[in-house]
């Protein structure tokens, strides 16, 4: 069964295709702000402009028709209005044009599906960091539970806030940990955990006014080695109550090197296992929305085109994991 899945919940447009559980295609093209932040009508103006080339070579790359395709799956949310608004577009017109099945893909099942398959991992708890995301994952009675979250902003959003104040360039996690990798004084501040859940505008607000006052090196460092403890804690709990013995890492903040070391170490005092899929699986693309698309196609789940309107708030609990056992 071969499907075709599109993303497109943020700066990412990014199409995959899969046949069964092979990846054929993963490929993107990556909306870039000239200034600041993510401008959502930009990114849909980009994605809107992009897919149907990305699409075009996709196909070509994997040797295959249109009419070969089985399933079109859209990522229909969380994300950006502008932006999922561009991609269900793009895919209700190819699922009508086809005649065939339109799939609406959770984002964040989505991450973590495409990890268990490209790692083997086999009932994790999933830490999932991204820009726009931050949850603790697992599964339980036919659902994703959400057993902790962010209680204002993703710690990508965390680090992208804290760049632009200092000038680096977008994305900037990438550039907030290499300026970590020289940092040696940890500063005050605030260690935010409420039960189960984390908050970062704290953190931010407190390591931005070091700015001009300490070394930039030393409050990159600060600023990574508190956000991340509180990730471990809560991630350790979550293993601790849900007698779990594996932790999958996904969004694009899970290929940052200093937090797979932290998470590394606990799994292994636990004698646990972590799980890192491949870089290009981990910040959005295609292939998850397709591979979860592909899970979802095979168990009797499709979205009709009046059920297709896009879900900015889409939770992930709310997703009926019909693919899987309990």
């Amino acid at each position: 069964m071969i499907v075709l899945g599109l993303e497109g919940t943020a700066h990412t447009a990014g199409v995959g295709i899969v046949d069964g559980e092979k990846v054929l295609v993963n490929i993107s093209d990556m909306y870039m702000p000239v200034k600041g932040g993510i401008h959502p009508r930009e990114a849909a103006n980009h994605h809107a402009e992009v897919f149907p080339g990305l699409i075009k070579r996709a196909l070509e790359r994997a040797g295959i028709g249109v009419e070969d395709l089985d399933g079109i799956a859209f990522s229909q949310g969380p994300g950006l209005g502008p932006c999922l608004r561009t991609v269900a577009t793009v895919a209700r017109v190819l699922a009508l044009r086809l005649s065939i099945p339109l799939i609406g893909v959770n984002h964040c099942v989505a991450h973590l599906e495409i990890g268990r398959l490209l790692t083997g991992a086999s009932d994790p708890v999933l830490l999932y960091v991204s820009g726009g995301n931050t949850q603790i994952i697992a599964y339980a009675n036919g659902r994703y539970r959400v057993c902790g979250e962010t209680q204002d902003i993703g710690i990508g959003n965390m680090f992208d806030k804290f760049g632009r104040e200092i000038g680096l360039p977008f994305p900037c996690g990438p550039e907030v940990e290499r300026l970590a990798k020289k940092g040696k004084k940890l500063l005050m501040l605030p260690y935010s955990v409420k039960g189960m859940d984390v908050a970062f505008s704290g953190i931010l607000t407190a390591a931005q006014s070091y700015i001009g006052k300490e070394r930039i090196e030393d409050i990159a460092y600060s600023l990574q080695e508190i956000a991340f403890s509180m990730l471990v804690e809560v991630s350790e709990r979550a293993l601790a109550h849900l007698e779990k013995d594996e932790i999958l890492l996904g969004g694009g903040v899970a290929q940052n090197k200093r937090l797979q070391e932290m998470v590394r170490n606990m799994i292994t005092e636990r004698d646990g296992n972590m799980y890192v899929p491949p870089p290009q699986y981990c910040v959005d693309n295609g292939a998850m929305i397709a591979y979860t698309g592909y899970l979802m196609l095979s168990s009797g789940q499709t979205t009709s085109v009046e059920n297709s309107v896009v879900r900015q708030r889409y939770r992930t609990d709310e997703v009926v994991v019909s693919w899987r056992k309990s």
